[in-house]
């Protein structure tokens, strides 16, 4: 997920399309979230890793 949302970011900014640009930060949000609860072994909605 994280590295889809540096892929958007990357053609986002270099297409100019804003659209790109803003899924592909959210991605990252996300993707780092789920990264860093999945560190402390905490299960999220019901699972404990998401491959």
């Amino acid at each position: 997920m994280i590295i889809l949302g540096v892929i958007l970011l990357i053609l986002g900014a270099v297409l100019n399309v804003a659209i790109l640009y803003t899924i592909g930060i959210i991605l990252i949000v996300v993707g780092a979230v789920l990264w860093l609860l999945g560190s402390m072994d905490r299960g999220i909605g019901g699972r404990r890793h998401f491959y």
